[in-house]
């Protein structure tokens, strides 16, 4: 069952275990001046990136969650007010890649969007991301590919 849990400070800490177990730091948070891998100093930015993204009322600029897996955090999902549209993010653990969670997600962040009543759903992805690729085309999004960037924009429908 995939299930999201609204990002708290619990679910924080459950967020940045999954990362540590399935995901590269580059992949879930920007980069930090520290040798490679999991260090006290990227576990620490990893908190204070979600932080000040989410959860503290004078900085936040995103709605996260995190993506449970039969109770077991996954991944995270995020969406991000840009003017009329929302912008999505989602990733995953490498276990949990490849499942067709990914999917499920994005339709979960879907009927959010609706719901708040953006008319665009946006998303970038990289070149190589063969299935977020087929993913957002699947959903019917126009793919726009500038070098390894890939953006994706599909309309909601009126308002």
């Amino acid at each position: 069952m995939i299930r999201l849990t609204p990002l708290d400070e619990t679910a924080l800490a459950r967020l940045l275990e999954a990362a540590v177990a399935g995901a590269d730091p580059l992949d879930v948070m920007p980069p930090v001046d520290d040798p490679p891998g999991w260090t006290p100093a990227r576990r620490a930015a990893f908190l204070a990136f979600h932080r000040a993204r989410s959860l503290a009322p004078a900085t936040a600029v995103e709605r996260t969650w995190v993506i449970d897996v039969d109770g077991v955090a996954a991944g995270a999902a995020r969406l991000e007010p840009r003017g009329d549209a929302v912008e999505a993010g989602i990733w995953l653990s490498r276990d949990a890649r490849g499942r067709g969670i990914g999917r499920q997600v994005t339709a979960l962040l879907l009927a959010e969007a609706r719901e708040s009543g953006a008319a665009r759903f946006v998303a970038s992805t990289t070149a190589g991301n063969h299935g977020a690729r087929a993913l957002l085309s699947g959903l019917g999004a126009d793919l726009v590919t500038e070098g390894d960037e890939v953006a994706a924009t599909l309309p909601l429908g009126p308002r």
